[in-house]
């Protein structure tokens, strides 16, 4: 069992400060980017930002990242991405509340979980998730993405980075 946090912190403790701190917030963005450009925007329409570079673009993917299993039939494709959402957001609870250490790997999986959970809202809430950043290159462009699916991108990375760091790869947050 891992000990806990110096300074007296508990791991429930620890784990509501990450999930209240890093999912909470990133939820929140999420949900409320969606809103907006749900509220505000036609689907498809593209409102450029930056040209040739970053556009805003209002589109609903039915299958998960990259349009993964959008070809599927819509009973299986809904039923698999449901569960497959669930049983990891069961994975990152327990895997953040049974670790109270506040390092890079906990930060990133609390940022999995938010995107983990702003995405299934979404397939609960919608069916399709809102896609609305679009990031491109002239013609060449990257598939459209909303801030769930970028928090759960950057803890993927953070996860990679740590698992460079001599030792357990877990390096503590001071």
């Amino acid at each position: 069992m891992p000990a806990p946090l110096s300074g007296g912190h508990s791991g429930p403790q620890q784990f509501l400060r990450l999930v209240g701190f890093i999912t909470l917030p990133i939820l929140i963005l999420d949900q409320l980017s969606k809103l907006y450009i749900a509220r505000h925007l036609a689907l498809h329409q593209d409102i450029v930002l930056i040209p040739n570079y970053l556009d805003i673009t209002y589109t609903l993917n039915p299958g998960a990242a990259f349009s993964m299993f959008a070809g599927m039939p819509a009973w299986f494709r809904s039923s698999f991405l449901l569960a497959l959402a669930a049983g990891a957001i069961v994975v990152l609870l327990v895997l953040l509340f049974r670790d109270p250490r506040l390092n890079l790997t906990s930060i990133a999986l609390a940022m999995i979980l938010a995107g983990a959970i702003g995405n299934l809202i979404d397939r609960l809430w919608r069916g399709p998730v809102l896609d609305f950043i679009l990031m491109h290159y002239y013609g060449y462009a990257w598939p459209v993405f909303n801030v769930a699916d970028s928090a759960i991108t950057v803890g993927v990375v953070l996860i990679l980075l740590a698992s460079l760091k001599p030792g357990d790869g877990r390096p503590t947050v001071d």
